[in-house]
């Protein structure tokens, strides 16, 4: 595993000493990709692995967990989302196994979810989109947060990554605080960190790493996109709400347009209820990015990928994406 310098080392060591870990970088939370082999994989070359749990059930999770613990005896995460609805059981099932580090994510959680952790011996990472909501949730005790901004793949807010950092970062002291959106070089991790960050999150950094599972078909999308291809799905009509997730575009995103255009068209002619409309088009994604990762399906799966997907050129093994991360921070600090 890469050695970091003293700069280095003293800049990110709050960081790395709330992680457990020699490096404080977070592997992002991405369903059917962050499972126990790039997990462990991320944990045992000195940086942090974190469990999707996505909408596996309490037997899933319990099983994903301990076949992580026999890949690696380093600490590792699990995230939870918060609309889950079974969260309650995926807690206790985190508690029972001894996870470190509960990651709860899809929503503003609940002093009593956060209490629940915390009492059970784990630590909490939450996600704050705002300083406001970011000390809020420290009061209700959360160990450290998670500030993403909209360069992310998957779901994503409205606010950039470098605007989160320069409103919340001088704002919140109390807490180890981990960048995450659009990181895909060692140059943006220095200077979040020197910015008053104790860590980083990367996900579509690892996406095409060797020990990551998806697809060879979802990695050759990765590596063929620039960042410009990763977009935000499109809402035709304020009536139906549609989450932005940030993805590739391909076939599917322009039929989830015509989707949206002609079950709107039917609901306006009162063939549809409002209700039924929503749904609809609410079901278009489903289980379209298993369809990608795993089946390889990139033309009507969802490629969910940030924007630093134009900086992933080739598939490599987490020790040596690891390691030029590092070198990059070096080369960056060395030139303050």
């Amino acid at each position: 595993m890469p050695q970091p310098s003293s700069v280095l080392h003293d800049l990110w060591q709050r960081g790395c000493a709330f992680l457990g870990t020699d490096l404080a970088i977070m592997g992002g939370a991405m369903s059917w990709v962050s499972e126990r082999h790039l997990v462990a994989a991320l944990s045992n070359e000195g940086g942090f692995g974190t469990i999707a749990a996505g909408s596996m059930t309490p037997d899933l999770l319990r099983n994903e967990i301990q076949a992580t613990k026999a890949l690696t005896r380093k600490p590792f995460g699990v995230n939870l989302i918060m609309m889950h609805p079974q969260l309650d059981a995926l807690i206790e099932v985190c508690l029972q196994e001894k996870v470190t580090h509960i990651v709860l994510a899809g929503g503003i959680p609940s002093a009593l979810s956060i209490q629940k952790i915390k009492n059970g011996g784990a630590k909490v990472l939450t996600f704050a989109p705002t300083a406001a909501m970011g000390k809020k949730l420290v009061r209700a005790g959360a160990d450290a947060l998670v500030i993403e901004g909209m360069e992310a793949g998957g779901h994503i807010g409205p606010v950039s990554t470098s605007v989160l950092a320069q409103e919340i970062l001088p704002a919140i002291r109390d807490v180890p605080i981990f960048v995450a959106g659009g990181i895909g070089r060692g140059e943006a991790i220095a200077l979040y960190l020197k910015m008053g960050a104790a860590g980083v999150q990367l996900g579509t950094r690892f996406v095409c790493a060797t020990e990551s599972v998806a697809h060879p078909h979802f990695k050759q999308a990765f590596i063929r996109a620039a960042a410009r291809n990763a977009v935000p799905s499109v809402q035709l009509d304020t009536r139906f709400p549609v989450i932005p997730v940030r993805a590739i575009e391909n076939e599917a995103s322009k039929r989830f347009m015509t989707k949206q255009r002609d079950t709107i068209a039917r609901f306006d002619r009162g063939e549809l209820t409002k209700e039924e409309a929503q749904l609809e088009i609410e079901h278009f994604w489903a289980g379209a990015l298993r369809r990608a990762v795993i089946e390889g399906d990139v033309e009507t799966g969802s490629i969910m990928a940030g924007q630093s997907v134009g900086m992933v050129t080739r598939e490599q093994p987490v020790a040596e994406i690891l390691a030029e991360l590092v070198a990059q921070a070096e080369e960056q600090l060395g030139q303050g």
